[in-house]
């Protein structure tokens, strides 16, 4: 384990009756690091030593349902609007006024939405892989259905038990594929399961991890979801399943923009883009008004700040210091 890693102070705190795991390191301004799905506070594990250093108090929650944090049995206690309390309440239980927040995959919709309802407690914004999805709108599940089928990943994750059985059923062989799996040729696709087929089926082993993942790494990822057994993803998968449930409850926030300083960050190989229909991109960062940059990674998949921390470090401290003069 490096020494940057060792040095991480960890705790807990209860948020609006959820018990969070925290991992944090620094003093000064508050920056909140929001993993994504199947990650952990260990997913920003490049990212602490550099952002202390710079002056930052570095918090990185496991959030609601993942890892060492508590998991709400409930399928509807995991909706955006949840999260965003989770974070507006974490802001204030650590003493804070306000936080610039950086989050990767879902973390992304969390800190975006956070910001878009809330820019009083939010200095700035940092999206990583997923850009600023609109809020509120039809129900998205339909669309999903709609472009790319019944076997999409975020339709496959909707039957409750499914998928949870089999992510938990080998957890280090689930996150070893999930996280190593990348086309070949280089060129992302979106992630369909064959009609009949199960959820691996489509990433299969690698033959050795990529060079951005170490047994280390993985030892640790297995380690965080250890206390969940065979409910180890359940709480992740629970986001997926209030898709719908989120455009309903922003519906009162439709056309709503990201008023604060934002930077976006994304892989060109990001299978995220697959997901967005062509000409996307460019309307949504137009929901960031105050975009400061949209930084392209060649070469660079989806785990973002893991495959490339040096130029993702880079471009969040660059951020920071302008946000602070």
């Amino acid at each position: 384990m490096s020494d940057s890693v060792k040095s991480v102070r960890h705790s807990e705190v209860e948020v609006n009756g959820v018990r969070l795991h925290l991992a944090e390191q620094g003093e000064g301004p508050l920056v909140l690091l929001l993993h994504g799905f199947p990650e952990s506070w260990y997913s920003w594990r490049h990212q602490f030593g550099p952002l202390a250093e710079a002056g930052y108090r570095v918090v990185a929650p496991d959030q609601r349902g993942y890892a060492r944090s508590a998991q709400p049995a409930a399928v509807d206690a995991y909706t955006l609007l949840h999260l965003v309390g989770d974070v507006t309440a974490l802001i204030g239980a650590l003493g804070a006024e306000s936080a610039v927040l950086v989050g990767h995959d879902w973390g992304a919709p969390v800190a975006w939405t956070t910001a878009a309802l809330r820019p009083d407690l939010v200095r700035g914004v940092a999206g990583l892989s997923v850009p600023p999805l609109p809020v509120g709108g039809p129900p998205p599940l339909d669309t999903l259905r709609e472009s790319f089928g019944e076997g999409f990943y975020q339709v496959y994750f909707q039957e409750p038990g499914r998928a949870d059985a089999e992510l938990a059923a080998d957890v280090r062989s689930s996150l070893r594929r999930i996280l190593s799996g990348r086309q070949p040729d280089g060129v992302p696709r979106p992630w369909v399961i064959p009609a009949g087929g199960t959820l691996l089926d489509t990433i299969p082993e690698p033959e050795r991890l990529p060079d951005w993942l170490t047994e280390e790494a993985l030892d640790a990822f297995v380690a965080d979801y250890a206390g969940h057994g065979e409910r180890a993803f359940t709480g992740g998968l629970n986001w997926y399943r209030n898709l719908n449930r989120n455009a309903e409850l922003l519906a009162p926030f439709t056309g709503l923009t990201v008023e604060v300083p934002a930077l976006y960050v994304a892989g060109e190989q990001d299978l995220v883009h697959a997901m967005l229909p062509p000409g996307a991109l460019p309307y949504l960062l137009g929901r960031l008004p105050r975009l400061r940059d949209h930084v392209r990674l060649p070469e660079t998949g989806h785990w973002t700040q893991q495959e490339r921390p040096a130029e993702v470090n880079a471009a969040l401290l660059d951020f920071l210091a302008h946000l602070d003069g």
